[in-house]
C-alpha cells in the first residue's frame, strides 16, 4: 500500500495586497465586509488548492470578528496558510492586516479558518497530502484544528457531541460524565 503523500504548510502560504477603493468601502468609508471575506475567500482558496494541487471548494467559514475597520485608501494584506489536513479537507488560517502607508501605521484587522474540500474533475472529494507543521506557530496551529475541525462538525450536527473526543476535555464532558454515573 502506497503511503500518503505529505507538504510542509509554509508551501502552502499566500500573500494577497489589495487597495481599498471607493466602490469597497460603505457610507462611513469602511472596507465593506462582505468584500473582505471575498478575498478571505480567494487567498485562502489558493493557499489550499497550493497544498493539494488540486481544486478546492470552500466547506465552511468560522467564525470572522471584525477587530479594527480598514478605511479607504489603506492598504489590505491577506495571508492564508494551510494548518491541517484531514481525508479531503483542509483547514486554512487567514490573518488580514491593514495599512495606512501615508501614516505609516500597519494593523492587525482580523483572523479567520475556513475549510476547504479538493475535488477531481467531477467534482468528488479526493484525497490530499498530509500538512507537517515546521515552527511553534504552525504546531500549535496543527494541534488546535483537530479541536475546531470537530466542533464544525457538532455544529453542522454531523458528528454527535459525545463521539467529539477532542472537545471533551475543554468542556469538562470527561468530568460530568464521571459524576453521573456514580
Amino acid at each position: 500500500m502506497e503511503s500518503k503523500k505529505s507538504k510542509s504548510v509554509k508551501e502552502s502560504f499566500v500573500t494577497m495586497t489589495e487597495m481599498v477603493l471607493p466602490n469597497d468601502t460603505n457610507t462611513l468609508n469602511n472596507l465593506m465586509g462582505g468584500k473582505l471575506m471575498h478575498w478571505m475567500d480567494i487567498v485562502s482558496a489558493i493557499a489550499a488548492q497550493k497544498h493539494s494541487n488540486r481544486i478546492v471548494v470552500t466547506a465552511s467559514v468560522d467564525n470572522v470578528s471584525f477587530s479594527k475597520s480598514i478605511q479607504l485608501g489603506n492598504i489590505v494584506t491577506l495571508q492564508a496558510q494551510v494548518t491541517r489536513a484531514f481525508n479531503s479537507s483542509m483547514e486554512v488560517h487567514i490573518k488580514v492586516w491593514g495599512e495606512d502607508i501615508p501614516s505609516g501605521k500597519k494593523f492587525k484587522s482580523n483572523e479567520a479558518f475556513f475549510t476547504f474540500v479538493a475535488v477531481d474533475q467531477s467534482g468528488r472529494p479526493i484525497d490530499v497530502p498530509v500538512a507537517v507543521p515546521e515552527t511553534e506557530e504552525e504546531q500549535e496551529l496543527y494541534d488546535g484544528a483537530l479541536r475546531r475541525r470537530q466542533l464544525r462538525l457538532v455544529l453542522a450536527k454531523r458528528m454527535k457531541p459525545q463521539d467529539a473526543n477532542e472537545l471533551k476535555s475543554i468542556f469538562g464532558i470527561e468530568e460530568s460524565m464521571k459524576l453521573n454515573k456514580k
